[in-house]
Protein backbone atom coordinates (compact mmCIF):
# COMPACT_ATOMS: atom_id res chain seq x y z
CA UNK A 1 0.00 0.00 0.00
CA UNK A 2 1.89 3.23 -1.32
CA UNK A 3 0.24 5.84 1.13
CA UNK A 4 0.96 9.33 2.61
CA UNK A 5 -0.10 11.21 5.38
CA UNK A 6 -0.08 14.96 5.05
CA UNK A 7 0.65 16.75 8.35
CA UNK A 8 -0.17 20.52 8.35
CA UNK A 9 2.05 21.58 11.48
CA UNK A 10 2.32 25.12 13.29
CA UNK A 11 4.10 25.75 16.34
CA UNK A 12 4.02 22.32 17.16
CA UNK A 13 7.75 21.70 18.39
CA UNK A 14 6.59 21.30 22.44
CA UNK A 15 4.55 18.73 21.68
CA UNK A 16 5.37 17.07 18.44
CA UNK A 17 5.64 13.53 19.38
CA UNK A 18 8.28 12.89 16.81
CA UNK A 19 9.33 9.21 18.01
CA UNK A 20 5.86 7.90 17.84
CA UNK A 21 6.22 9.34 13.94
CA UNK A 22 9.45 7.70 13.62
CA UNK A 23 8.66 4.47 15.26
CA UNK A 24 5.60 4.16 12.97
CA UNK A 25 7.75 4.67 9.63
CA UNK A 26 10.47 1.87 10.72
CA UNK A 27 7.24 -0.44 10.74
CA UNK A 28 5.73 0.89 7.38
CA UNK A 29 8.69 0.90 5.00
CA UNK A 30 5.96 2.24 1.82
CA UNK A 31 4.60 4.53 4.13
CA UNK A 32 5.48 8.78 3.86
CA UNK A 33 4.92 11.48 5.76
CA UNK A 34 4.40 15.33 4.18
CA UNK A 35 5.12 17.37 7.25
CA UNK A 36 4.14 21.31 6.14
CA UNK A 37 5.63 23.51 8.37
CA UNK A 38 3.10 26.61 8.33
CA UNK A 39 5.03 29.88 9.40
CA UNK A 40 5.91 28.55 12.53
CA UNK A 41 7.65 30.93 15.35
CA UNK A 42 8.91 28.20 17.35
CA UNK A 43 11.43 25.29 16.46
CA UNK A 44 8.91 23.72 14.52
CA UNK A 45 11.09 23.53 11.40
CA UNK A 46 13.93 22.71 13.10
CA UNK A 47 12.53 19.60 14.60
CA UNK A 48 11.01 18.75 11.21
CA UNK A 49 14.14 19.24 9.00
CA UNK A 50 16.01 16.34 11.77
CA UNK A 51 13.28 14.19 10.89
CA UNK A 52 13.75 14.84 7.41
CA UNK A 53 17.45 14.22 7.51
CA UNK A 54 17.41 10.94 9.07
CA UNK A 55 14.31 9.67 7.17
CA UNK A 56 14.95 10.68 3.10
CA UNK A 57 13.10 8.71 2.00
CA UNK A 58 9.90 8.93 3.70
CA UNK A 59 9.93 12.39 5.23
CA UNK A 60 8.64 15.37 2.82
CA UNK A 61 9.20 19.14 4.55
CA UNK A 62 7.35 21.71 2.83
CA UNK A 63 8.44 25.02 4.37
CA UNK A 64 5.91 28.14 4.62
CA UNK A 65 7.54 31.06 5.67
CA UNK A 66 4.34 32.74 6.63
CA UNK A 67 1.37 31.15 8.75
CA UNK A 68 -1.61 30.88 5.94
CA UNK A 69 -3.84 28.87 8.53
CA UNK A 70 -4.27 24.84 8.25
CA UNK A 71 -6.39 25.04 5.16
CA UNK A 72 -3.82 26.15 3.11
CA UNK A 73 -1.15 24.04 4.67
CA UNK A 74 -3.27 20.90 3.96
CA UNK A 75 -4.40 21.81 0.52
CA UNK A 76 -0.70 22.53 -0.33
CA UNK A 77 0.56 18.84 1.24
CA UNK A 78 -2.20 17.09 -0.91
CA UNK A 79 -1.43 18.48 -3.62
CA UNK A 80 2.30 18.35 -3.57
CA UNK A 81 2.43 14.80 -2.47
CA UNK A 82 0.08 13.55 -4.83
CA UNK A 83 2.89 15.07 -7.85
CA UNK A 84 5.65 14.01 -5.97
CA UNK A 85 4.71 10.40 -4.99
CA UNK A 86 3.24 7.79 -6.89
CA UNK A 87 1.19 7.26 -4.31
CA UNK A 88 -2.65 5.45 -4.86
CA UNK A 89 -4.06 6.96 -1.21
CA UNK A 90 -3.28 10.06 0.39
CA UNK A 91 -4.25 11.04 4.22
CA UNK A 92 -4.22 14.01 5.85
CA UNK A 93 -3.94 14.08 10.08
CA UNK A 94 -3.78 16.33 12.53
CA UNK A 95 -0.08 16.85 14.10
CA UNK A 96 -1.55 16.27 17.83
CA UNK A 97 -1.94 13.02 16.80
CA UNK A 98 -5.87 12.91 18.48
CA UNK A 99 -6.25 10.19 16.09
CA UNK A 100 -3.45 7.64 16.58
CA UNK A 101 -1.47 6.68 13.40
CA UNK A 102 -2.86 3.07 13.80
CA UNK A 103 -6.17 4.07 13.40
CA UNK A 104 -5.34 6.36 10.37
CA UNK A 105 -3.40 3.38 8.83
CA UNK A 106 -6.51 0.93 8.95
CA UNK A 107 -8.99 3.78 7.59
CA UNK A 108 -6.65 3.61 4.45
CA UNK A 109 -6.84 -0.12 4.17
CA UNK A 110 -10.42 0.72 3.04
CA UNK A 111 -9.82 2.18 -0.07
CA UNK A 112 -10.30 0.12 -3.05
CA UNK A 113 -11.53 0.44 -6.06
CA UNK A 114 -15.06 0.96 -5.19
CA UNK A 115 -14.42 3.31 -1.97
CA UNK A 116 -12.22 6.24 -2.51
CA UNK A 117 -12.70 8.39 -0.24
CA UNK A 118 -12.94 7.63 3.88
CA UNK A 119 -13.47 10.11 6.18
CA UNK A 120 -13.36 9.53 10.52
CA UNK A 121 -16.37 9.90 12.66
CA UNK A 122 -16.27 10.82 16.77
CA UNK A 123 -18.82 8.11 17.61
CA UNK A 124 -18.81 7.15 20.93
CA UNK A 125 -20.00 3.89 21.48
CA UNK A 126 -19.88 1.27 24.58
CA UNK A 127 -16.76 -0.64 22.86
CA UNK A 128 -14.10 2.24 21.89
CA UNK A 129 -12.29 5.25 23.63
CA UNK A 130 -13.79 8.61 22.70
CA UNK A 131 -12.87 11.44 24.71
CA UNK A 132 -14.03 14.84 23.97
CA UNK A 133 -14.76 18.18 26.52
CA UNK A 134 -18.47 18.45 26.76
CA UNK A 135 -18.53 21.90 25.35
CA UNK A 136 -16.86 20.79 22.25
CA UNK A 137 -19.30 18.07 22.08
CA UNK A 138 -22.51 20.03 22.41
CA UNK A 139 -21.44 22.50 20.09
CA UNK A 140 -20.18 20.45 18.00
CA UNK A 141 -23.43 18.26 17.30
CA UNK A 142 -25.28 21.20 16.42
CA UNK A 143 -23.08 22.14 13.83
CA UNK A 144 -22.89 19.06 12.42
CA UNK A 145 -26.12 19.07 12.72
CA UNK A 146 -26.70 21.88 10.40
CA UNK A 147 -23.78 20.87 7.85
CA UNK A 148 -25.90 17.42 7.24
CA UNK A 149 -28.67 19.39 6.48
CA UNK A 150 -27.20 21.47 4.00
CA UNK A 151 -25.09 18.68 2.52
CA UNK A 152 -28.87 16.63 1.71
CA UNK A 153 -26.42 13.55 3.55
CA UNK A 154 -26.50 11.82 6.68
CA UNK A 155 -22.76 12.32 7.61
CA UNK A 156 -22.28 12.19 11.62
CA UNK A 157 -19.04 14.26 11.76
CA UNK A 158 -17.63 15.89 8.87
CA UNK A 159 -14.83 18.09 10.93
CA UNK A 160 -12.91 15.13 12.37
CA UNK A 161 -9.03 15.68 11.38
CA UNK A 162 -8.49 12.29 9.51
CA UNK A 163 -9.54 11.65 5.88
CA UNK A 164 -8.46 9.92 3.38
CA UNK A 165 -8.78 9.81 -0.31
CA UNK A 166 -7.92 7.80 -3.02
CA UNK A 167 -5.38 9.65 -5.49
CA UNK A 168 -7.81 9.91 -8.47
CA UNK A 169 -10.33 12.27 -6.43
CA UNK A 170 -7.45 14.83 -4.74
CA UNK A 171 -7.79 16.96 -7.88
CA UNK A 172 -11.36 17.29 -7.31
CA UNK A 173 -10.49 18.28 -4.13
CA UNK A 174 -8.20 20.48 -3.68
CA UNK A 175 -7.56 21.97 -7.02
CA UNK A 176 -9.16 25.22 -5.96
CA UNK A 177 -8.82 27.48 -3.33
CA UNK A 178 -11.23 27.23 -0.13
CA UNK A 179 -13.10 29.79 0.89
CA UNK A 180 -13.00 29.49 4.88
CA UNK A 181 -10.27 29.00 6.79
CA UNK A 182 -11.23 26.54 9.28
CA UNK A 183 -14.31 24.92 7.39
CA UNK A 184 -12.48 23.20 4.20
CA UNK A 185 -13.53 19.97 5.07
CA UNK A 186 -17.47 20.79 4.31
CA UNK A 187 -16.24 22.75 1.46
CA UNK A 188 -15.09 18.97 0.30
CA UNK A 189 -17.97 17.28 0.28
CA UNK A 190 -19.46 19.84 -1.08
CA UNK A 191 -16.79 19.44 -4.10
CA UNK A 192 -16.91 15.42 -4.42
CA UNK A 193 -21.19 15.50 -4.34
CA UNK A 194 -21.02 18.54 -6.93
CA UNK A 195 -18.76 17.00 -9.37
CA UNK A 196 -19.13 12.90 -8.59
CA UNK A 197 -23.16 13.44 -7.91
CA UNK A 198 -24.74 12.63 -5.03
CA UNK A 199 -25.73 8.94 -5.81
CA UNK A 200 -21.88 7.79 -7.01
CA UNK A 201 -20.73 9.97 -3.95
CA UNK A 202 -22.47 7.90 -1.20
CA UNK A 203 -21.52 4.70 -3.09
CA UNK A 204 -17.81 5.40 -3.04
CA UNK A 205 -17.41 7.45 0.60
CA UNK A 206 -17.56 5.32 3.96
CA UNK A 207 -17.48 7.40 7.57
CA UNK A 208 -16.55 4.91 9.72
CA UNK A 209 -16.24 5.83 13.90
CA UNK A 210 -13.11 5.40 15.52
CA UNK A 211 -11.60 3.04 18.25
CA UNK A 212 -9.80 5.64 19.77
CA UNK A 213 -9.99 9.26 20.40
CA UNK A 214 -8.40 11.95 23.01
CA UNK A 215 -9.62 16.08 22.57
CA UNK A 216 -6.02 17.09 23.28
CA UNK A 217 -7.57 20.64 22.73
CA UNK A 218 -6.67 23.11 20.07
CA UNK A 219 -5.54 26.77 21.02
CA UNK A 220 -4.93 27.94 18.08
CA UNK A 221 -8.40 28.14 17.08
CA UNK A 222 -9.19 31.85 17.38
CA UNK A 223 -11.56 33.40 19.93
CA UNK A 224 -13.49 34.53 17.23
CA UNK A 225 -14.06 31.47 15.37
CA UNK A 226 -17.54 30.85 16.95
CA UNK A 227 -18.41 33.50 15.33
CA UNK A 228 -17.19 33.15 12.05
CA UNK A 229 -18.18 30.02 11.85
CA UNK A 230 -22.09 30.80 11.31
CA UNK A 231 -20.70 33.00 8.33
CA UNK A 232 -18.61 30.57 6.71
CA UNK A 233 -21.07 28.14 6.68
CA UNK A 234 -23.67 30.72 5.24
CA UNK A 235 -20.67 31.37 2.77
CA UNK A 236 -20.03 27.87 1.53
CA UNK A 237 -23.82 26.61 1.28
CA UNK A 238 -24.51 29.99 -1.05
CA UNK A 239 -21.57 29.02 -3.29
CA UNK A 240 -21.77 25.36 -3.40
CA UNK A 241 -25.95 24.71 -3.32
Amino acid sequence: MNFAIVVPCYNESERLETAIFEDFLKTHPQLTFCFVNDGSTDQTLEVLKKMEHQYPEQVNLIDQEKNLGKTNAVRLGMRSILKEKNCDRIAFLDADLSTPLEECYALAKKIDKHTQFVFASRLKKLDNHIQRKWYRFLIGRVIATLISKMLQLPVYDTQCGCKIFSAEIIPVAFEKPFLSRWLFDVEIFFRLKKFYGINNFIAFSKEVPLNRWVDLGDSRIEPSYGLLVWKDLFKIYRKYK
